[in-house]
């Protein structure tokens, strides 16, 4: 699922693998890898996507359906 939902993801925006690995500061082939399920997505590229695209990583890897991201927390002031 994860695969095809950050493929799914690049394509709405009509980004290249290209321009989304340079965007994650790594090579086109890592990210095609990703796409393809020949590797496994760093937990640090995720986070990285999911922020990209205003989505939470449970979303990419299946765990919910709801694209909208998490609310950020709340700061604490003293």
């Amino acid at each position: 699922m994860i695969y095809k939902r950050i493929r799914d993801l690049r394509e709405d925006k009509d980004l290249t693998q290209t321009e989304i690995a340079r965007i994650l500061n790594i090579t086109q082939r890592t990210y095609s890898r990703y796409e393809n399920d020949e590797r496994q997505i760093p937990t640090e590229i995720l986070s990285s996507l999911a922020d990209f695209h205003h989505t939470s990583v449970d979303y990419l890897i299946g765990r919910t359906d709801q694209r909208k991201p998490y609310p950020l927390p709340r700061s604490h002031s003293s």
